[in-house]
């Protein structure tokens, strides 16, 4: 990225993730680990600071809270300045589209609440990213080729299953890389190319094309709605429009926004596949806890594992990640499982094809979860416990049980 290029970074923290059920009643999604001691915030945080971008905003629609603490004023990834840094964008009613009451309802719909901010700024490049994917990037040469090439819109890509591709934004492209179509979770892919919620906009058209929107809700009837999120009306109307163009993403990506897609990622972590935790493109920064070594103990059988600083293992733990303080007595077993911070499995329990929030007790003998047939997981295969929900001493927890925050069994 040349030197004198302003770029201005923002971060869309995005709303209340219900799809991740009991694991967002009280975080917001960005705020949920990853690997153990990350969060998946710091994916976006890691690649705007790597790639040399020191004004970030990041826009929280819900649980504000939850990621104050982890990001506070963006020490851990150089953005806590006096100049520029790290500019939280706090949830606000109005502003939005016409005919439309209380907070935003997208993320094309959040652009538009700070419009004005973006278009006083005064940056060469906008870059955009959602913060609930695993993905890792040098935008440098990215942002280099953008401006060279003189476009109003690169989005990054990444090539899924066409299975996945029915629930994401199909992006249809040209021999020369521009974008013909986008197509919103289509019955029938003609490809397999998705959007991976990372762009890079001309500022002056995106100011434009939300201006043009809004205008367009405005002349519909009264409480038409929002823009919603990109792909509904932002994206199809730059590719009408302006000049946008598709650039391929290298290296692992992941949309963590539910359950299966979660745990899905984690067994690709402990599978070595997640290049960009073990082999980073740009360095992957986080707030790490202040926790003593993990450990593994005499008798312990740890296979396939990521053990977080502070955990101890007494009992068995087969391709799972361990977050930070956990502990696994002697006799218990986890397997293909994510625990997060505090999880107490007592001994003789069993835990599997599962997601535990903080702080979750599973007593002895109880039985968690179990494995499911073949190898396509779903979210019904995933069993979730919420912060601090209790398992009793022998009960059973049937595979895609939920239980609530605090709940007992």
């Amino acid at each position: 990225m040349r030197s004198a290029t302003r770029v201005l970074g923002v971060v869309q923290a995005g709303g209340a993730g219900s799809r991740m059920d009991v694991l967002t009643r009280e975080r917001a999604k960005p705020a949920l680990p990853f690997a153990g001691s990350y969060r998946l915030v710091d994916f976006a945080l890691s690649t705007l600071a790597g790639s040399g971008v020191t004004d970030v905003w990041l826009s929280v629609q819900y649980r504000a809270g939850s990621l104050h603490g982890h990001v506070a004023g963006g020490r851990s990834w150089d953005l806590d300045r006096t100049r520029g840094g790290l500019r939280w964008l706090v949830p606000e009613e109005g502003g939005g589209s016409p005919g439309q009451e209380g907070f935003a309802a997208g993320n094309a719909d959040d652009l538009h609440q700070y419009v004005d901010a973006v278009e006083s700024f005064g940056a060469d490049v906008v870059v955009v990213t959602s913060a609930d994917q695993v993905l890792g990037v040098d935008l440098r040469p990215i942002v280099d080729d953008h401006l060279a090439r003189g476009v109003d819109c690169t989005v990054l890509t990444t090539e899924v299953t066409r299975r996945r591709a029915r629930d994401k934004t199909v992006v249809v492209t040209g021999p020369d890389g521009r974008v013909r179509r986008v197509l919103e979770k289509p019955q029938d892919p003609p490809v397999t190319t998705i959007a991976a919620e990372v762009f890079v906009y001309r500022p002056q058209t995106l100011v434009d094309a939300l201006g043009a929107l809004r205008r367009d809700l405005g002349v519909q009837d009264e409480g038409a709605g929002s823009l919603g999120d990109f792909s509904e009306r932002l994206l199809p109307r730059l590719v009408e429009d302006a000049t946008v163009r598709a650039v391929p993403l290298p290296g692992y990506w992941a949309d963590c926004g539910t359950p299966a897609a979660y745990l899905a990622a984690h067994r690709d972590l402990v599978a070595g596949r997640v290049d960009v935790v073990s082999d980073p493109p740009v360095p992957l920064l986080t707030r790490w806890p202040e926790r003593v070594p993990a450990v593994a103990a005499r008798g312990a059988r740890v296979e396939d594992a990521w053990l977080s600083p502070g955990s101890q293992v007494r009992g068995t733990v087969r391709r799972s990640v361990i977050g930070p303080g956990v502990v696994v007595e002697a006799g218990a077993v986890v397997e293909d499982s994510v625990l997060m911070e505090d999880v107490v499995v007592r001994r003789d329990a069993r835990v599997t094809t599962a997601v535990l929030d903080d702080r979750v007790e599973v007593g002895r003998r109880a039985r968690v979860g179990a494995s499911p047939a073949g190898t396509r997981l779903v979210d019904s295969h995933v069993t979730l416990l919420g912060r601090e929900a209790v398992v009793g001493a022998g009960d059973t927890l049937t595979p895609g049980a939920r239980l609530e925050p605090g709940a007992s069994s």
